[in-house]
């Protein structure tokens, strides 16, 4: 009995050890989908003219389509509307958005919301006290013993705005400085004569004096008169109850000012809004705050005041240079202390995150991005791609902005300072209007996610009611990503191959493992034409990033494989040292190079030996020569150079960072000589690399992976087909067998163990086989009508077919009956050939997939013996009949402030057009497979 008892024991855990082997070999590799791996639309609501039927219905279009979330812009109106328009946070405007919230929720979406209307920061209730501000100068020229004697205002002035006038300070030829702010009276009073040898009383006048009456004694002097001036920046594209002066955005208590009005609004609504949204700086010249000078002092050391002569010197000299870039770093200390930081700190309190666009602040991008729980970055235009088929007409694309190197400052951002989401403004003018195609934004956001975003919001969809007649409501700027847009059909598909690869982006946790330093000194230390304001622009990227070192060192770093993350002087203070490793609020990283650089802190160089002398690996490509500012340079300057002498055997220059590196043990990912593009994360030791071909070649080759003896999972993101690779172990790295044609992406997953299915490597049998014979050809839907049906033998543009095709946009299927080449074949693949714009597949009535990208390509199984059908539906772009509309002269451009424009930012002219080529142009080929086997 207990023999029995033994063996049903035996047996019962062989079964349960079996039951689980299954289970484990059955369990999808594939995260569970959540709206944060969904791409999220910024959703323009123009005029507010919103209304809950049109809400609801556009929201569910979102959901259905696979969108995750919406981020609310509220901009300038449409005209006829009027009577509709909702002020900005009136009770009418936020009922809409309780409605909006609702429903998202009932669909688990979320909503994020910009603070404000348009952009940049600003409203009806930023008081000109709190509006951007700039510095104004007046000069006067006093002779020795001369007297001046007026009113201090300036003369000549295009100024709207009275400006304030803060300080009057006078500069003698023998060097000396007298401050005569306490001199000014007010006009109607008595004024002190007795000059520089007097005994002024110093008036607290709360009407701000300005008459002056001072003897220049000793010497000639120069006077400069400071006022604090106003932009006069008004809210761009704001929409109704949203204009306004544009928010200083270096003083908190204009911050707190500002947010007043949004902490009612959003009493009892905290938490319920996903995150607070603030765009790309935009403020433009404001190089100024009322404060300035007091800040200035407190965090400069010295009085800038006294140094004026020096700060507005017109000439390329090293003082000048060394006070601007102080006056430059104080706005950039102003920025991130006064405004940003306070800014996240305010959203954390409503329960709300904060997402920030950095770009185009004039400050260290770095601090700034991680400032915000979300960082984000954009792009803005086309790139050029070297994939066969792909498409880039020049006549219909602006050249982009989309530098990897720019890219990965708000990623770095994130990964330093333990951010996990990355997100992105993504194809913002990626083609002109009506014109861009699925296939021309899947490279596009594959560069965004390689270079570390993994929260893609669509730029953007506009709202547009059932009311309006085609194409609806549009943003000045493409692409609209909504119901009105022929390429909605498949959209879904894009979108779900940005969830697949975002779901597996925002595992665990980044993994690159080189910090390299962004010496922001040297670009505040140029005289820039004595400007005291410098933005750090996407679209300037010549004018500070391009031909320097840290840009050079950056791109050797990730054409040799490495994975770099940018580091400023604010986070090398944060680091530590753990176990040899740069420990930061983000993570670890093994080493820290410092690329060349003229300028760096005293206090960044003491750091960076101290870390070196606990056991960090800290590269150095040269050495720095000063540091930066003015105050006490010289003896700072000593110091750092006493410092370098004393740590010489500690911070002497690599002559080649790779052999460096490669002594320090820090390998390259080498699979980037088959030209391949990764981005790698971290996930409890194992890995995952993303990796696309966006080269002119198949690669098809063993590649390694520098992580020894693993399994490794093949992932198709745009199949979510899974399966073990063939593999090849070592101690040092795992070689894995890759197949991967031009334009196609893959993610590895590392394990210990076997867990899936094997991978299906399949290799042609013949060469392709065209499938000719009578297409038959029905439009389904779309417009302005539908064309009537033909049957033709060669493919080419359906415009070709009538007049009516011609301005047709929508949906058409394709018909084919054609024999079965061989019926021992179990596997083909289907080549469309060029196809214009996307088309879902059907074998014999049986859905195969939707091919929307370069290649056009679909794996079919069995074809049945004999004839089979194959149904196409293909859908087109909307140029055609958008062009169709404005030859017939029907007005549609009918928004307010820039109305439409085309993509050079001139008037919109579809007229001038030439037909834009739709449907299946061919050849279209099936090729018969067979498995590979090693």
């Amino acid at each position: 009995m207990r023999l029995i008892k033994t063996y049903f024991f035996v047996f019962f855990c062989i079964v349960l050890t079996c039951h689980s082997f299954a289970q484990k070999k059955s369990e999808s590799p594939w995260p569970n989908s959540t709206n944060i791996n969904q791409p999220w639309a910024r959703w323009w609501w123009m005029g507010s003219a919103v209304d809950k039927p049109n809400l609801k219905k556009s929201l569910l279009d979102f959901h259905n389509a696979g969108i995750g979330g919406v981020e609310i812009t509220p901009i300038y109106g449409v005209k006829g509307e009027e009577n509709n328009f909702i002020d900005y946070l009136s009770p009418k405007w936020l009922e809409m958005l309780d409605y909006t919230i609702h429903i998202s929720d009932s669909l688990h979406m979320q909503v994020d919301m910009v603070l404000g209307t348009g952009w940049p920061y600003g409203g009806s209730h930023v008081t000109l006290q709190n509006a951007a501000t700039k510095l104004i100068i007046e000069k006067y020229q006093l002779k020795k013993n001369e007297t001046i004697d007026k009113n201090i205002v300036l003369e000549n002035t295009k100024e709207k705005v009275p400006p304030e006038l803060l300080y009057v300070v006078a500069y003698g030829n023998d060097g000396s400085y007298v401050n005569l702010t306490d001199l000014l009276k007010d006009k109607n009073s008595k004024v002190n004569d007795k000059g520089i040898e007097g005994n002024p009383v110093s008036l607290q006048n709360p009407l701000k004096p300005n008459k002056l009456k001072w003897k220049a004694v000793k010497t000639d002097y120069t006077i400069y008169a400071v006022f604090s001036g106003k932009t006069g920046q008004q809210v761009k594209r704001a929409a109704p109850g949203g204009s306004g002066y544009t928010l200083d955005h270096y003083s908190e208590e204009a911050l707190n000012a500002y947010v007043v009005p949004f902490n009612s609004a959003f009493k009892g609504r905290e938490g319920k809004i996903r995150a607070i949204f603030n765009d790309s700086y935009e403020v433009y010249g404001t190089d100024f705050t009322p404060k300035f000078f007091e800040e200035f002092k407190t965090l400069r050391g010295y009085d800038l005041k006294q140094q004026m002569p020096l700060l507005l010197n017109e000439t390329d000299n090293e003082i000048g240079n060394r006070i601007r870039s102080d006056y430059k770093q104080t706005i950039a200390d102003l920025l991130l202390n006064k405004f940003d930081k306070p800014w996240t700190a305010w959203a954390n309190s409503k329960n709300f995150k904060t997402k920030l666009q950095a770009h185009g602040s004039p400050g260290n991008l770095i601090d700034l991005y991680a400032s915000a729980d979300i960082p984000e970055c954009e792009t803005f235009g086309s790139m050029p791609f070297d994939i066969p088929g792909f498409r880039r007409e020049k006549e219909d694309i602006r050249e982009g902005d989309a530098d990897p190197v720019m890219l990965k400052f708000s990623s770095s951002a994130a990964h330093i300072s333990g951010k996990n989401l990355v997100s992105s403004e993504t194809f913002t003018w990626l083609r002109e209007h009506f014109k861009t195609a699925l296939s021309q934004c899947k490279p596009e956001v594959e560069d965004l996610m390689l270079n570390g975003v993994n929260h893609v919001f669509l730029h953007g969809s506009t709202y547009s009611p059932t009311r309006a007649a085609w194409p609806g409501w549009q943003f000045y700027a493409s692409v609209n990503f909504n119901a009105n847009n022929s390429i909605w059909e498949d959209a879904p598909t894009l979108f779900s191959y940005i969830s697949n690869c975002q779901s597996l982006l925002q595992q665990g946790k980044p993994d690159n493992e080189i910090l390299l330093y962004w010496p922001i000194f040297d670009v505040w230390d140029q005289y820039q034409k004595g400007n005291l304001f410098f933005q750090f622009k996407i679209h300037s990227l010549s004018e500070w990033l391009h031909g320097t070192s840290f840009y050079d060192t950056t791109k050797s770093l990730l054409k040799k494989g490495y994975g770099v993350d940018f580091i400023s002087d604010n986070f090398i203070t944060e680091a530590k040292v753990i176990d040899g490793k740069i420990s930061l609020p983000g993570g670890t990283f093994k080493s820290l190079i410092i690329p060349s650089c003229k300028k760096m802190p005293l206090a960044t160089l003491q750091k960076l030996i101290a870390l070196k002398k606990q056991g960090a690996i800290i590269i150095f490509e040269g050495l720095p020569e000063s540091v930066p500012g003015f105050n006490d340079y010289k003896k700072q300057e000593q110091e750092l150079q006493n410092l370098l002498k004393k740590n010489n055997e500690f911070v002497k220059p690599v002559s080649d960072i790779f052999i460096a590196l490669e002594n320090a043990k820090i390998q390259p990912e080498t699979l980037v000589n088959s030209g391949l593009k990764f981005i790698r994360r971290d996930v409890n030791s194992e890995k995952i690399y993303y990796l696309v071909n966006h080269t002119p070649k198949t690669v098809d080759e063993f590649i390694p992976l520098q992580i020894g003896n693993k399994e490794v999972i093949i992932l198709d993101p745009l199949t979510k087909e899974a399966g073990n690779a063939i593999v090849k172990k070592s101690g040092s790295n795992t070689l894995v067998k890759i197949k991967i044609e031009p334009g196609q992406s893959y993610f590895l997953k590392t394990e210990n163990t076997a867990s899936q299915k094997k991978w299906n490597y399949y290799e042609p049998v013949t060469e392709a086989i065209s499938l000719k014979g009578n297409w038959k050809i029905n439009f389904d839907k779309g417009g302005p009508k539908l064309p009537p049906g033909a049957t033709i033998s060669t493919l080419e543009s359906w415009t070709k077919l009538s007049p009516e095709a011609e301005a047709f946009s929508g949906s058409a299927t394709y018909s084919l009956e054609f024999e079965n080449p061989n019926n021992k074949i179990e596997n083909w693949n289907l080549n469309l050939g060029d196809v214009r714009e996307s088309a879902k597949v059907w074998i014999n009535d049986e859905f195969i997939g939707t091919a929307w990208s370069v290649p056009y390509k679909l794996n079919i199984k069995n074809l049945k013996s004999g004839k089979n059908i194959l149904k196409i539906q293909v859908t087109n772009l909307s140029a055609n009949m958008i062009r169709d509309k404005e030859l017939k002269g029907e007005e549609w451009k009918i928004f307010y402030e820039i109305n439409m424009v085309d993509k050079d930012y001139k008037k919109f002219d579809a007229t001038k057009w030439n037909p834009m080529p739709s449907g299946l142009l061919g050849p279209i080929t099936i090729t018969p497979l067979k498995l590979q086997t090693n």
